[in-house]
């Protein structure tokens, strides 16, 4: 596995530890953690502290990163991280996210966590970053992702492609499932983003087949 393939987990400052997104972002990062892949953060509590301690939680050779932001109510880093720095500018912090991520997972976030997202989207739409992956985890994003499809898309204000790269996961095991098979397709060609239709199409069989796994048990 590339140690050096690396993921960035956004996510809330304000989701505490004991809440459900808190242990599923943890499980999240530990299990991408187990698989030799380093997680990028803000630095600070909340999500990015349970994407830090996951990752610490797994004892691999997996690196721990922390970029932290310095507001006007301080943000501390948390205590879970093997490489941090901090910036003054959200703009030169958003950059260095990019630069050293691989694959972006999006977990439940107020408005910086929105800020991140859009600005991954923008550059992998513009194809700064074709190969990058932008993965929003959880049932939050459902009302989010159908507005932009039956209002901004509908207006032609973007096409249906500029989405490719965007899936929506509510299991946490499936993110990381996700991500490994992309890694290991990248290893294998210089485009992973061409498979991304792929990964969709195979994402939609798994739900049928669980859809279908219930509807039968019913009987």
């Amino acid at each position: 596995m590339d140690l050096h393939y690396r993921v960035a987990i956004f996510g809330s400052a304000r989701i505490k530890e004991g809440d459900k997104d808190y242990k599923d972002v943890f499980e999240i990062a530990r299990g991408l953690a187990e698989s030799g892949f380093d997680i990028v953060t803000g630095g600070g509590p909340g999500l990015m502290q349970a994407a830090n301690a996951g990752t610490k939680s797994a004892h691999s050779a997996s690196r721990s990163i922390g970029l932290n932001i310095r507001l006007p109510r301080e943000q501390e880093p948390n205590a879970f991280l093997d490489i941090k720095q901090e910036f003054n500018i959200f703009s030169s912090r958003l950059d260095t996210f990019m630069a050293l991520s691989d694959a972006v997972v999006v977990a439940p976030g107020g408005i910086g966590t929105l800020l991140e997202l859009f600005y991954a989207w923008q550059l992998v739409q513009v194809e700064r970053i074709c190969e990058t992956p932008i993965i929003l985890y959880g049932e939050i994003w459902t009302d989010l992702l159908q507005w932009l499809e039956n209002e901004v898309m509908e207006r032609e204000l973007f096409s249906k492609s500029d989405m490719h790269m965007m899936f929506h996961v509510t299991d946490p095991l499936k993110v990381v499932e996700l991500i490994k098979k992309i890694h290991l397709d990248r290893l294998k060609q210089e485009h992973a983003c061409h498979n991304f239709t792929k990964y969709r199409n195979e994402m939609k069989l798994d739900n049928l087949k669980a859809i279908k796994s219930v509807v039968e048990s019913e009987k």
